[in-house]
């Protein structure tokens, strides 16, 4: 389902690349994080809680706190630290 983007347009960006979030096509640019292209585009949940199954989102933003951890190309990643490319497979992750 496309969502509107949440860009502000008037901000210089990379060149625009696509990737799947499960299964979902997603507009990006390079030079963004994962987790800031999925935010720009609508989605909040990023994982969900191993227990409860409770909606995690993107917290710290810097790579410490581990609340992105997604599924990217297969490898346990968290998002907020991956740089969007052309073609990359994102899931939702679970931390266990």
């Amino acid at each position: 389902m496309r969502r509107p983007s949440l860009r502000e347009p008037n901000v210089k960006r990379g060149a625009p690349v696509r990737f799947t979030f499960d299964g979902d096509l997603v507009d990006a640019y390079a030079g963004e994080s994962v987790a800031a292209a999925l935010l720009a585009a609508g989605y909040r949940t990023l994982r969900e809680s191993p227990n409860e199954r409770a909606p995690r989102g993107a917290f710290c933003w810097m790579g410490l706190c581990q609340e992105c951890t997604m599924e990217i190309d297969g490898i346990r990643r968290p998002a907020c630290r991956t740089e969007c490319a052309n073609g990359i497979i994102v899931r939702k992750g679970t931390i266990a």
